[in-house]
């Protein structure tokens, strides 16, 4: 059983100091590499979905938050206000009160929606420190967010697409829900109090699952303050469920900001927003990806793609070469020469690393590299570009393949 914990400092991927606080933790340069890999892959995913990226402060007027309903219903939550001059300012619990500022901030007509704004971007929560733990509950949190400002004609097929762009990632990453959960309000008060919003937002969130044929389970007391949602749950190696993903149908906060685009009539309607995370926090995705994989992350997201292990001194030459021209391509690399042990030792050290080029005398006289793949596959030696070739194409396709037949 794998704990992201204490696989995440014995391969150097991240750590936490007390003086930085508990629930703050900070990156080492591998674990970084999996974060911005991880973060220009959501990028990408969102552009070829027609998404647009914003950058927004972490810091807002309690006002804003009084408006959006997060200071009555999650100020449990948030960190305290701080005093600038005759305001009061506050660290975001949300994005989504921030993106209701940008799209109201400019004119809109229907022709331009659906509107897709997203960002990854840093929220806080005032999170007790007996829950803390490693990635997954912390305090400063990276969110893949994004808002989707439609019509209520839109709004089914932009949440319904939502989900199938959470699936493809999935994929990517080697992971998979553990289930889907409609997540609707229980007894208490931290609700907003609008029947018919939440009425009409679960009879769209329904719609939207029963016609993608996913199964699905209602979970009462699990909504968001303001709107119910559809959660996509994870489980770790112990058996320990988490919500990941999140696509939500949202008419509270358009009422609260006085959202509003021009119709085809020329009078004002009001926006669906819809909100939706791919991948939800970051911290929390790695924490997974780490336990899913044991480390041996998939070839495009792995720290290191390829060692490349000379046999004896006389083959570093060809092996700093091999990992320039790697280098070259876009393709992480490393040497690890007899310096740092014997051969069979470097292979060890090697093992979550998906592709290993081995280069002995043999080898080196005819150009050729012997590799060598994670799960224990051995194929045979060939030319130096043709592995990296190889190795190019595996990283770009994502995935989790580690080789394909010539």
């Amino acid at each position: 059983m794998h704990d992201h914990r204490r696989l995440g400092r014995e391969l150097d991927l991240f750590d936490t100091d007390p003086l930085m606080g508990a629930g703050l933790p900070y990156w080492l340069p591998d674990g970084a590499i999996v974060r911005h890999t991880l973060e220009e892959y959501i990028r990408e995913a969102e552009r070829r979905a027609g998404y647009r990226h914003v950058y927004s402060p972490v810091l807002g007027k309690r006002e804003l938050y009084e408006i959006s309903g997060h200071w009555d219903h999650y100020g449990d939550d948030m960190f305290p206000p701080m005093d600038l001059g005759a305001e009061q300012v506050l660290l975001r619990p949300s994005l989504c009160p921030h993106h209701a500022l940008i799209y109201r901030s400019r004119s809109h007509s229907y022709r331009e929606l659906p509107l897709r704004m997203a960002e990854l971007g840093g929220m806080y929560r005032s999170e007790l420190s007996g829950v803390l733990g490693g990635l997954t509950r912390v305090r400063a949190i990276t969110l893949n967010d994004a808002h989707i400002f439609c019509t209520l004609e839109q709004a089914v097929a932009e949440a319904r697409a939502a989900l199938e762009l959470i699936g493809r990632a999935y994929a990517d990453l080697g992971i998979r829900a553990s289930r889907h959960r409609l997540s609707l309000p229980g007894e208490g008060g931290k609700y907003v109090a609008d029947p018919e919003l939440w009425r009409r937002a679960t009879a769209l969130l329904r719609e939207v699952l029963d016609g993608s044929g996913i199964p699905y389970d209602a979970a009462e007391g699990e909504a968001a303050f303001y709107g119910p949602k559809i959660d996509v749950q994870i489980t770790d190696p112990a058996g320990r469920e988490a919500t990941l993903s999140t696509v939500q149908i949202d008419f509270h906060q358009p009422e609260r900001f006085d959202l509003h685009y021009i119709g085809a009539d020329g009078a004002k309607h009001r926006p669906v927003m819809v909100h939706r995370s791919i991948i939800g926090s970051v911290e929390r995705a790695v924490a997974h990806l780490i336990e899913a994989h044991g480390g041996a992350f998939p070839p495009w997201l792995a720290p290191v793609q390829l060692a490349v292990l000379p046999v004896g001194d006389e083959q570093a030459e060809h092996a700093h070469a091999l990992a320039d021209r790697a280098h070259g391509l876009g393709l992480r690399a490393e040497v690890a020469g007899p310096e740092q042990g014997t051969l069979a030792a470097r292979i060890r050290a090697a093992r979550l690393v998906p592709y290993q080029a081995v280069i002995g005398g043999r080898e080196a006289d005819a150009g050729l590299v012997a590799p060598r793949l994670r799960d224990g596959r051995r194929p045979d030696p060939l030319p130096a570009d043709e592995l990296l070739r190889r190795v190019a194409d595996r990283v770009a396709a994502r995935g989790t393949g580690l080789w394909e037949p010539a």
